[in-house]
């Protein structure tokens, strides 16, 4: 299984290093036969969350989230974090980036909806 997938928004893209889970292996799987497209909105003031389109398979634990963690949610629902959070979530992964603010400006934190490409 591959380490990284591929996080694009507005033609910039940054790698995510993905976690070994159920959830990841069954993501991969979708990305080789084709890139995922969602839209994300923001949410609570510290993430972006948006509807995947399909299910995936979770392992939820508690977790406290950090920035740039990649979170499934209720098992159909990414979350791209800018912030922290509490919850019971699946991990996908992390995005790889220099610093908060790269990291915001990359998820256009708080500047409403966009669109997100998963690609391998």
């Amino acid at each position: 299984m591959t380490d990284k997938i591929q996080l694009t928004i507005s033609g910039t893209t940054l790698p995510v290093l993905i976690e070994d889970n159920v959830a990841t292996r069954a993501l991969v799987s979708a990305l080789r036969e084709s890139s995922i497209t969602y839209t994300a909105r923001d949410y609570g003031g510290f993430e972006k969350v948006g509807a995947l389109g399909r299910s995936l398979p979770t392992s939820d634990t508690d977790i406290t989230t950090q920035a740039g963690d990649v979170i499934l949610y209720n098992g159909d629902n990414i979350v791209l974090f800018y912030g922290s959070n509490s919850w019971s979530y699946t991990r996908l992964g992390k995005i790889q980036y220099k610093s908060l603010d790269e990291l915001k400006s990359f998820l256009k934190a708080g500047g409403g909806n966009i669109s997100v490409t998963l690609s391998l």
